[in-house]
C-alpha cells in the first residue's frame, strides 16, 4: 500500500506542475511589412522575423501573420487588410502593429504617411478599433536598416517612425518595443562587415530573379530574422508582459 502511494504521489508531484504551467491558447496577429511577413519561397534566403516568431514560443500561443510587402499603415488600411484583419479578431486576441519603412517614402503617395501627422492617426485608429473588438493591440518600431556611414556610424534613418511609434504608444498607453533601437545598437557594434550575415546579399548567377546579384540592406535572411525575434521576446520577458508566459526560449 506504502509503494503504491509513494507511485502516486510521484506521479502526481511530476503532472500537476506541468498542467499548472500550462497557458492558456491565444491568438496573437502580427501587422506590418516585408520585414516581418512571412516568405513562402524557402529557396531564397529572406525571412520576416514574423515567420520566425513562433520558434521561440508555446504553441498556444497562435501567430497569424498578417504582415505583407510593401505596406503602410495607409496601403494596409486602404486596401482593406485591415478591415480583413478586424473581422478575424476575437475578444482577447492581441495585435502587435509595425510599420515605417514603406510609410517614409514621400514619392509614392499611396504608402506615404508624414511621420509627424497621418502615421500617428493610422496607429491611433489601429489602436481604437482593436480596442473596440476587446483584442489588446501592442506597438513596435521599425527595425533599422543596414546603412552605414563613410565614418563607420549608422544612419538612423527611420528614427522619426521609431519616435512617432514611442509617442503614440505613451499617449495611448499600449505596450511598445523598440525593435528600432535594438536592431540599430546591434548592427552599429556588429559594424559594416560582421553585420553583412543579417541581410540578403545574393551573388550573380544564382536566382534567376537576380541574374547579376543583389545586394539588400533593408530585408532579413534567417539569421537576421532570428535575431529580431529573439530582441521581441527578450523585451516580452523584460517587460514582464502577459505574453512573456508563451516565451518557450531565448535561443533557437
Amino acid at each position: 500500500m506504502r509503494l503504491l502511494l509513494s507511485l502516486f504521489l510521484t506521479g502526481l508531484s511530476l503532472i500537476l506542475p506541468a498542467q499548472a504551467q500550462q497557458p492558456s491558447t491565444v491568438t496573437l496577429h502580427l501587422v506590418g511589412d516585408s520585414t516581418m511577413s512571412d516568405k513562402p519561397n524557402l529557396a531564397y534566403p529572406e525571412r520576416g522575423w514574423g515567420q520566425l516568431l513562433p520558434e521561440f514560443l508555446l504553441p498556444q500561443l497562435k501567430v497569424v501573420n498578417h504582415a505583407a510587402n510593401g505596406r503602410s499603415t495607409r496601403r494596409f488600411l486602404n486596401e482593406g487588410r485591415w478591415q480583413l484583419l478586424l473581422s478575424e479578431l476575437a475578444k482577447g486576441d492581441y495585435v502587435l502593429i509595425q510599420f515605417g519603412h514603406n510609410d517614409s517614402k514621400q514619392s509614392d503617395p499611396e504608402r506615404f504617411a508624414d511621420a509627424d501627422t497621418d502615421y500617428q492617426r493610422f496607429l491611433k485608429q489601429f489602436i481604437t478599433e482593436v480596442q473596440a473588438k476587446g483584442a489588446t493591440p501592442m506597438l513596435a518600431s521599425s527595425i533599422c536598416r543596414r546603412n552605414f556611414a563613410q565614418d563607420g556610424t549608422l544612419k538612423r534613418d527611420l528614427a522619426d517612425y521609431a519616435n512617432a511609434a514611442a509617442k503614440v504608444a505613451t499617449e495611448t498607453q499600449v505596450s511598445f518595443f523598440d525593435l528600432q533601437r535594438l536592431s540599430c545598437d546591434f548592427w552599429q557594434q556588429l559594424g559594416l562587415a560582421d553585420s553583412q550575415p543579417y541581410f540578403i546579399q545574393v551573388p550573380a548567377g544564382l536566382y534567376q530573379k537576380f541574374p547579376d546579384g543583389k545586394t539588400d540592406n533593408t530585408h532579413l535572411t534567417l539569421q537576421g530574422a532570428s535575431r529580431i525575434a529573439q530582441f521581441f521576446v527578450q523585451e516580452l520577458k523584460r517587460q514582464q508582459h502577459p505574453l512573456a508566459n508563451y516565451v518557450y526560449r531565448e535561443l533557437l
